[in-house]
């Protein structure tokens, strides 16, 4: 929901029941979407809101998530007073009394990992949240945060697509199969350079993309999204799509299905070389 913006109630209500018809039950939002749309910070969230007083019933069907920790112009604070405050003020433009899982959204270098633990479970024996997770975050500061909190931390929020494959190689994908997280890949079609290669390597994958699409009758997107799920930590992706014709197609995702080779080959591609 990074581009869910504007004014139009009815507008916004459409693109989420479009959302449910394609079997979308996830909507991942943040305090901070908003100002990248030229918006406040909070809009996305307040149009949700908005979308949810108008139609309370939507709020029940779906697994709500946000995420804060960013502050304006500092950049980063997860400092207790602060996450307080964010959590109720996100709450108050969600116009909902909980967040089914609120995730810090990058790491504040100056809190320690016991103090956001404990604002994070302070809000959830409250009500507030449910569960917990961490965007952007490394093993290590994830191991970190865990090691303070009663609950387990439930997901990881990484960027992850077929141009971006860090989390495959640091230890980020191990920790979450070895601890039972989740996994929400953000900007897996790699920020519109799978949709417009603009150099050989996005060229060469997405090549590779068209083939495994054309075989299954799919478009690049859902066989992009289709490598990421093919991974045994089974990542979910977050798809940005602000077009209801568009969110229709999502469940494409599920046609395509790699063999090793080929998931590989698109691996390589991007590497722009060979495996050992």
């Amino acid at each position: 929901m990074w581009r869910f913006r504007g004014t139009d109630v009815a507008a916004a209500r459409a693109l989420v029941e479009a959302a449910f018809d394609a079997g979308i039950t996830l909507f991942d939002t943040a305090d901070i979407y908003g100002p990248d749309n030229n918006e406040d910070f909070g809009a996305a969230e307040a149009l949700l809101g908005r979308v949810f007083a108008e139609a309370p019933a939507l709020r029940d069907k779906m697994v709500l998530a946000s995420k804060g920790g960013i502050s304006m112009g500092v950049p980063y604070d997860s400092s207790p007073a602060y996450l307080a405050s964010a959590i109720d003020a996100s709450l108050t433009r969600l116009r909902c009394d909980n967040i089914d899982l609120y995730q810090i959204h990058r790491p504040d270098l100056l809190a320690h990992p016991q103090e956001v633990a404990r604002a994070l479970d302070d809000a959830r024996t409250a009500g507030k949240i449910t569960a917990i997770g961490v965007s952007n975050h490394t093993p290590q500061q994830t191991a970190a945060l865990a090691e303070f909190l009663p609950v387990p931390i439930v997901s990881h929020q990484p960027e992850f697509s077929a141009l971006t494959t860090a989390p495959l190689f640091d230890g980020l994908f191990d920790q979450a199969m070895a601890r039972g997280m989740a996994i929400l890949a953000w900007s897996p079609l790699g920020g519109g350079r799978l949709a417009n290669p603009q150099d050989a390597r996005a060229t060469a994958v997405a090549e590779l993309l068209d083939k495994k699409a054309a075989e299954t009758g799919v478009d690049r997107a859902a066989a992009a999204y289709s490598w990421i799920m093919a991974h045994p930590a089974r990542p979910i992706p977050i798809v940005g799509t602000q077009n209801a014709a568009r969110i229709a197609t999502i469940p494409d995702a599920y046609k395509p299905q790699w063999t090793r080779a080929e998931w590989y080959d698109v691996l390589q591609a991007s590497m722009g070389e060979k495996l050992p």
